[in-house]
């Protein structure tokens, strides 16, 4: 069974390679070596900076999401356990969080841009990642029942 839980400081490193491992083949229109590079900012900034949650069965991580108040930051799922149902479990945690989500996302990421539309999420406008220069969608959920 698959449970959510509040990272710890022990999971950092872990969670740096389940996100670099994850950028580099999500992100292949990026060069590899921005991914590398930045590596370090998600053990030393990011990670402990933001609100994170990890899924975890039996001992064993399989994905995390990381929020800054409403904003998801980040939300990975190792390459072996994509397909199986992590991502919406985390996504779901995070909106029984949240009245309201905002994230980014390139538009070359097809594959995520349509895992979110089919979780509700809906495109407020397009932007540039300056450090990479690829377009993006803003992209939103809120919840008018809570």
């Amino acid at each position: 069974m698959t449970i959510i839980r509040k990272m710890e400081d022990k999971d950092v490193l872990f969670l740096a390679d389940i996100w670099l491992n994850t950028s580099i083949i999500a992100h292949d229109f990026i060069p590899k070596d921005y991914w590398i590079n930045n590596k370090s900012l998600m053990i030393k900034k990011y990670l402990p900076n933001s609100e994170v949650y990890v899924a975890e069965e039996t001992n064993n991580i399989l994905g995390f999401i990381a929020l800054s108040e409403n904003y998801i930051a980040s939300i990975f799922v190792d390459i072996e356990q994509q397909g199986k149902g992590i991502g919406t479990l985390l996504l779901n945690y995070a909106k029984n969080l949240r009245t309201e989500l905002k994230l980014n996302v390139y538009q070359k990421n097809e594959k995520s841009v349509s895992f979110y539309k089919s979780k509700d999420f809906i495109i407020l406008s397009e932007s540039i990642d300056q450090p990479t220069l690829e377009k993006e969608y803003v992209m939103q959920w809120n919840n008018s029942k809570k």
